[in-house]
């Protein structure tokens, strides 16, 4: 499964321009939010304010290359472009993990929100047992928390994939779960802290560490695969109709993985 020589960005222009974009934004949301949530800022704002904090953090990811990143002399229009087309995917991606997940992370991981302030939601009307609503704020903070999680998990894997060691067709299904299990076990983590926990928590922490990062594994098991592929030869360009098939191809698969272990998962 080796290619050519090691290598951690992708050999197409378009594709590693974008790759080390998004790699270079991760700490400043990442930071924008430690600072937002240790200030208490979530404890003093309304529904607006929540919303101005989602946008500041997901604009960016398509505002920054708009204005800075110009690829019609290697061939490709902005729409044609990987950061464009990235966004897209994940866009569509993480509106299937917010409308119809969430209603799994309620229901089995013991996940709260409590925003009492916020009156626009959206999540899945038949899906779930309604007792939860899902915050418009969260589909702007999910373009940014899983570009990130896509971006370094295909940087990663590509930098095995490419070296000399003995990757084979068993071999990489485990690496793809460890790095989604990663990701998974990190964001739970990080986001259930003291700072926010009166507007979010799981009534199992513990439990929802050890097993219920394995359940959300299963979001980027569904997805890191497909990404992958997205314009990752030197002189492949995805059209927009094959990039959204593909992200809902992965929201579809995410929602059967979720089903079937639901079945075998214990509710926390």
């Amino acid at each position: 499964m080796s290619d050519q020589t090691p290598r951690w960005f992708s050999e197409n222009p378009s594709k590693a321009w974008g790759e080390k974009f998004f790699l270079a934004y991760s700490p400043a949301w990442m930071a924008f939010m430690a600072l937002v949530m240790g200030l208490g800022v979530t404890e003093r704002i309304g529904e607006w304010g929540f919303l101005a904090i989602g946008l500041a953090v997901a604009a960016p990811l398509v505002l920054v290359p708009a204005l800075i990143r110009d690829e019609r002399p290697i061939g490709r229009r902005w729409y044609e472009t990987y950061w464009f087309k990235a966004n897209l995917y994940i866009a569509i991606f993480s509106f299937a993990a917010n409308y119809f997940g969430s209603e799994y992370f309620f229901d089995v991981l013991g996940m709260v929100y409590d925003y009492p302030m916020i009156e626009l939601n959206l999540d899945a009307t038949l899906v779930g047992s309604g007792e939860q609503r899902v915050p418009i704020i969260m589909y702007l903070l999910t373009q940014a928390y899983f570009m990130t999680y896509h971006a370094t998990a295909v940087i990663v894997l590509r930098r095995i994939r490419t070296s000399r060691l003995p990757i084979g067709a068993v071999a990489w299904p485990v690496l793809l779960l460890v790095v989604a299990y990663f990701w998974a076990w990190m964001e739970t983590r990080a986001m259930a802290n003291p700072w926010i926990e009166s507007q979010f928590y799981y009534e199992d922490m513990e439990r929802m560490l050890t097993y219920g990062s394995l359940f959300y594994a299963l979001y980027f098991v569904a997805s890191f695969p497909i990404f992958y592929n997205l314009d990752e030869g030197r002189e492949t360009s995805w059209s927009l109709k094959k990039t959204t098939a593909a992200a809902l191809s992965a929201g579809m698969i995410m929602m059967f993985l979720l089903d079937f272990t639901a079945r075998l998962f214990p509710a926390i």
